[in-house]
């Protein structure tokens, strides 16, 4: 029987899909491999009517469809139609798909999920693996104890509470294991602290500090007169960063990186590793970091693993349009006020460069 914590996360997810649902008629799809699918599509309806929402849950196999349109009292006013299964992949237009993530045997990955290590062709049971691109939501179900919503598209993503509910669900739930995972990446951290030119006796952020990896890197970079700022949305990963002792080298702050607490015109130098991504609307949160920043100032984007090894590990293919694509990442760069200077998506780490105009 699941907890008490995993039935309040479950409701705490359902509630956010519900909430980025279109009003009024819709037809939803749940996509993905194996059981999990079809358990979330359950689920869903089930939240989706007790809240006074009529949905139809449509059968696995599109031959009883008509069965369950005929038979189902709910049908005149049912405002959601619900479906899972490979039956439904290619037989109706969608309004609406839910892509869930589930546990493949093979990779690690810095989101804490697992991948199977490629990047093309079909899974097992007729998906394609870039379905999770086209997907409008994103549900992480490695732990079906612990789903999570981890991406929404953009024209859902500014619906609802779910960003900072699923955000903090997600990592909470990690912080405590993360160095012990990740601890190797340090070295790859204090690379790109020293690469990006930091200036000495400078103000410099550190936006999605996690357990604060970058810190003493950074604080090397600007000296003891200097000022290193941590930025967190989650509480226990900025617990983590206090017992490993990286508070010794940063002022540790809880907010929100689509609302930071700062002035304007307020740092030389912004470090975000792995945060942009994370996001639901990249050119906000672009504009929000060029905003704290001065002219002439930085933005260091990094991570330990390169594009292509990253979405491995997630099963999935790169597609030119992501926002860390190089050409995406020039036109959102420039339209937030940034000059984009160094693009590097080696092999074995991320790392751009840009100034702010």
């Amino acid at each position: 029987m699941p907890s008490r914590d995993s039935q309040t996360r479950w409701d705490e997810l359902l509630t956010g899909i519900a909430s980025l649902l279109p009003g009024g008629p819709a037809c939803v799809l749940v996509d993905g491999r194996g059981s999990q699918p079809g358990i979330l599509a359950d689920r869903l309806a089930d939240a989706l009517n007790a809240r006074g929402r009529p949905c139809l849950r449509l059968p696995g196999a599109i031959a009883d469809w008509n069965t369950a349109e005929s038979g189902n009292p709910c049908i005149p006013t049912a405002t959601i139609r619900l479906a899972s299964g490979p039956d439904w992949h290619h037989r109706q237009s969608w309004d609406v798909v839910i892509w869930v993530r589930t546990a493949l045997a093979g990779h690690r990955d810095h989101d804490g999920g697992s991948g199977n290590g490629s990047d093309s062709g079909s899974s097992g049971n007729g998906f394609r693996r870039e379905g999770e691109n086209a997907a409008d939501i994103v549900v992480d179900m490695h732990d079906p104890d612990w789903p999570v919503i981890r991406c929404v598209a953009a024209p859902l993503a500014g619906q609802g509470p779910w960003y900072l509910t699923e955000t903090r669900a997600f990592f909470a739930v990690r912080a405590a294991t993360w160095d012990v995972k990740f601890g190797d990446d340090m070295p790859a951290y204090a690379a790109a602290v020293a690469r990006a030119g930091i200036r000495r006796d400078g103000m410099v952020v550190d936006v999605g500090c996690g357990t604060g990896r970058a810190l003493p890197a950074l604080r090397q970079a600007v000296g003891p007169r200097g000022t290193v700022i941590a930025i967190d949305v989650t509480p226990q990963m900025l617990l983590e960063a206090r017992a490993a002792g990286r508070a010794a080298h940063a002022a540790l702050l809880l907010a929100d990186a689509r609302r930071l607490p700062l002035a304007d015109d307020f740092a030389d130098a912004v470090f975000a590793a792995g945060l942009v991504t994370h996001l639901p609307d990249t050119e906000a949160g672009l504009g929000e970091l060029a905003r704290i920043t001065r002219p002439g100032g930085l933005l260091v984007l990094f991570h330990p693993s390169g594009r292509a090894a990253l979405a491995a590990r997630h099963g999935r293919a790169l597609t030119p349009d992501e926002p860390l694509a190089d050409g995406p990442l020039q036109r959102l760069t420039q339209a937030t006020g940034w000059e984009l200077t160094t693009y590097d998506d080696a092999a074995d780490h991320f790392f751009a460069l840009a100034v702010l105009r």
